[in-house]
Parts: structure tokens; sequence; C-alpha cells
């Protein structure tokens, strides 16, 4: 279509002129609207038709009733579409589209039927968010209303003028992210954290896709086991605590001989980093950070040597093919009882310890821990981090930005989201406090999996969320990648990287980067546990 000079988008734009041209034209009616008759008193939307749906109603003065009701009101002015274009990862779509559970409605079908304005959802393929966005901003094309891409691009995104500062909106419509009952995990730093870039709102989160540790309970409560790990290593056997203790433990259950290996957190280009990221952030109390106050590197240092000494060491305990592991990979071996522990979404009790998943050989045998650290000066610092992890950001080429600002609160609001992420349908994870305390998110969670990613959450550093974090991360994952292949030393990875940080650095402006490094660093933990 494009050859012929319009795209799909500008189709839709056409509305009631181009309706004839399309399969199916969506048509509002009214009396289409489920009957009211469900809504638990004072509640004017949300879900009917199964056990706790009034759990996700919401009355006028909510997060989402306003939002509501603000669109009815654009939609009576005429300042509203009849469609808000989505592009979405493939993965998660089914969150939005299947009616769950028995008896409800789609999340798509409710907000159709409440506001009249159809839901166009357009599928991109898992891990080509960003392309996909990028090719749509530089072209001009608008095809798209709103972006789902991963959160940390939310600096380059934002440079490039192709999404929407949303201060305003958010100013005028309150969507309560910092309330301290249902809303963010860490209230201000976790808005500051997810939908934040130099001080000002330029995305909604729809993820948590906080990097969460597993392990086998069968393995670490069988006596025998507990007998000799306790023999080997003068202290008993349990989820580790510090980086030592992981790495002991790990090479303790690392039999590949018997198909089982010590720990399976990603080493592949792309995903590995995260965890050489945990390992180094844990050097320093509260945090060792990347950068310091005054734009400086800090990974070429002796604690960035020493983080990726532990990260290459630590291949001894994985797979021989761990370099190129993937999640697919991971989740696959873990579901075959194929590892002791391992780092990844907090999905995988989800779809591994699941009778429905009738491959899974793990149902009922999976635990979660706190992420590793290290005690420094009598506390000991745990980090995690945030990774891949979905926010929404509203094109700066849609011709109706609030009424689809509007469609992201409500859908990124405590009530609708925690409905949304309880559906096993896609990927889109739990982060708000009104999610961990859900009966229908923890039966799908695991009750012992969600207070630990509620803790682990309270615990994460951000990955790189400036101007240049593609480029960041690419160089940073390169020089790992050579120091895990034997090309590199540790200290010529660590030196390596921070001049090719330089570089990008130049490149984009420091004065803008050190801008973007000062408003960040809101969102870094100070939590510290008792050693």
């Amino acid at each position: 279509m494009k050859n012929a000079e319009f795209s799909r988008r500008a189709l839709l734009k056409g509305g009631v002129a181009t309706s004839t041209a399309l399969a199916v034209p969506f048509v509002f009616r009214p009396g289409r609207a489920r009957a009211q008759s469900g809504l638990a008193e004072g509640m004017i939307g949300g879900p009917t038709g199964f056990d706790g749906a009034e759990r996700y109603q919401y009355g006028p003065d909510t997060p989402e009733g306003r939002a509501i009701e603000a669109v009815k009101s654009l939609r009576g002015a005429g300042k509203a579409p009849d469609r808000i274009v989505l592009g979405l990862s493939d993965g998660s779509i089914g969150q939005i589209t299947k009616p769950f559970p028995a008896g409800a409605p789609s999340i798509k079908e409710l907000w159709e039927q409440e506001t009249g304005i159809e839901l166009d959802i357009v599928g991109v393929p898992n891990g080509q968010e960003f392309t996909k966005v990028m090719q749509d901003i530089s072209t001009n094309t608008g095809e798209f209303d709103i972006y789902a891409v991963e959160w940390n691009r939310l600096g380059d995104l934002a440079e490039t003028g192709g999404i929407v500062k949303l201060d305003d909106f958010v100013a005028q419509h309150k969507p309560e992210w910092d309330d301290p009952k249902r809303g963010y995990v860490g209230g201000e730093q976790g808005v500051s954290l997810l939908n934040g870039y130099r001080g000002s709102v330029y995305g909604v989160c729809l993820d948590g896709d906080f990097q969460t540790w597993n392990h086998r309970t069968d393995l670490f409560n069988d006596p025998a086991e507990k007998a000799a790990f306790a023999d080997r290593h003068g202290y008993e056997l349990a989820p580790p605590r510090t980086w030592k203790e992981h790495d002991e433990i790990a090479a303790f259950f690392h039999r590949p001989d018997d198909g089982l290996f010590g720990c399976t957190d990603l080493r592949n280009q792309g995903w590995g980093y995260t965890n050489w990221y945990q390992r180094y952030v844990s050097t320093g109390a509260p945090n060792r950070a990347l950068f310091s106050d005054d734009g400086s590197f800090l990974i070429n240092s002796d604690e960035g040597v020493m983080a990726t000494q532990e990260y290459v060491a630590s291949l001894s305990h994985h797979s021989p093919d761990a370099i190129s592991w993937s999640w697919p990979e991971q989740y696959g071996n873990f579901a075959s009882g194929g590892a002791a522990m391992t780092c990844a979404f907090s999905n995988l009790p989800k779809f591994l310890d699941n009778p429905a998943n009738e491959g899974s050989k793990v149902t009922g045998l999976v635990g979660s821990h706190l992420p590793p650290g290290r005690e420094i000066d009598g506390g000991l610092v745990r980090r995690t981090v945030l990774w891949f992890n979905l926010s929404a950001s509203v094109s700066s080429q849609s011709d109706f930005p609030e009424a689809c600002y509007l469609f992201l609160q409500w859908l990124g609001s405590s009530r609708i989201y925690s409905w949304m992420t309880a559906n096993p349908g896609g990927f889109f994870d739990p982060f708000q406090l009104a999610n961990f305390d859900d009966p229908l998110v923890r039966q799908t969670y695991h009750d012992y999996h969600m207070d630990v990613v509620r803790e682990s959450v309270r615990r994460t550093v951000p990955t790189i969320n400036y101007p240049g974090a593609t480029a960041f991360h690419n160089a940073l994952d390169e020089n790992l990648v050579q120091a895990l292949t034997g090309g590199l030393t540790a200290e010529q990875a660590m030196a390596n990287t921070e001049r090719q940080w330089a570089r990008i650095a130049r490149r984009i402006g420091e004065e803008k980067l050190l801008d973007a490094i000062t408003t960040n660093s809101a969102a870094w933990p100070t939590l510290i546990d008792p050693a």
C-alpha cells in the first residue's frame, strides 16, 4: 500500500469516507453495550460477568473513571477518533483480546463498549518493536497512534520528537501512579523509573519485566543434597544471599552429565549483559552507578573488572551453549528440569509452574528468591534490573493525542491493569502494588512468587535510559561477549567500553547526557538489607 502513496494508517484516517474499503467496518451502537446491572453500587464502568469482577470496576473519581468520562466528553465534542491504532508486541496481544476469566469480556471489548472507539491492534514481532517505531517516525508514515516499545528507548524516542510529552495530560487527568496503596512499587521513584525521561513523562508502563530469581525447591529441600552441601561448604544449603554463595551453589549443582546445569541466567548478546549489571551495581552502597554525577564513566574500574571476571567465570556452571541461548532456550531447559537456578522474567512461574503446561517437569517444584548481593559496611546490597519491559507512548503523528493518552491511563491504571496482567494470554507482568495483592494475579503467578517479585522491584536499578541508550548498550554488550569468548580480558573489555562510551557521549552532547543522568538518579533504589 505504500507503493500506492497511502498507508494503512491513512486509510483508517479516512473514516466514513473509506469505510466501504474495510472488510468489517466498526460501527458503535449504544445498544451493543453490556448491561450496567452487573456493576457494583457507585461504579460507572469495568468488567462484569465473573466472580470478583467488582474488584476491577471503577467509580467516577478514579483514574480509570476519569479517563473514560474524559474520552466520552472528547468524543461528544468531535475531538476523539473512531479508531486508535496500537502497535503492540505479538506476545502481548492476547491479554487485551482474549476474555479472562470465563464469563468476562476482553479488555478490547470493554474499551470499545464504553467509549465507542475501536481499538485496532497491529502486531509487531517480538524484539522488533524499536525498529518498527523508528521506521514510522523517520518515514513520517503515521501508521500508529500509540507505540509500545522497550522502556529504556524513551530517551532515544523523545529526542527524535517522535513521541508526545505527556506532562499536561498527566496533570489534567491525574493517573495516580504514585498512589501509596495501589500505585507503582516505589511510588515517585517507580514512576520516574518506568515513565520518565529528563524529568518529564513520555511513556505509560504496561509491563513488569523485572528480572527475578528462581530455583528448584526439590533440589534445595532434598536432605541428601543439603547434607552434602553443608559438608562441602560449612553452611546450610538455601537460596543464595550473596554472589559468593550463588557461585558456590551453582557449582555444587552443576552436573552436565546428568542433564543439570548449576545456573542459566543468560549470557547471550542482547540479553546477557543485564546479568552483568546485577553483579556490577551491587559493588557499591547503595549502588555502584555506571556514570558519576559529573558524567564521567565508572565501569573502567576495579569494580567493573571484578564484575566482568565473575561474569566470565560463571560460564563454568552454565550450558556449553550459554553464549547462544536466549530466553526460549532458557525457559525450555528450566521446564525440562535442566537447571538448579535461573534469573528470568517474572512470568517464568506463570508459564512453567502450571498444570496446564503438560510439557513442564517442574510444576510444583519452583521457588523464588531475592537477587544475590554483596556485604558492604555491615549491609547487604542486593540488586536486580528492569529489562525489555514494554512502555507505551503516544505518536507525535497522531491526530488525537489526548484521547490516546486517556486510553493508556485507563489501560495502565491499577484496576484494569490487574485484570489484564492476571490473564495468562500474554507477557505483560505485574509491577503495581495493587497487582501483587490481587487474587487473580496471585493465582496466575503463585503466592510464593508474588511477594518475592514485589521485593525484587524495590531493589531494581534501571538499565541505561538516556539518549544513545542503544549505542551505549551495544558497546557494553559487544565487549562483554568478547570477554566471554576469550577475545578480551576483563580489563580490556572495560577499557574498550569506556572509550566507545566517550565517543557516543560526544556525539550525543555531553550536557544533554549529564542532564539525563542527573534526573535518572531519582529512579535508583537506596534499600540495603541487613547483613
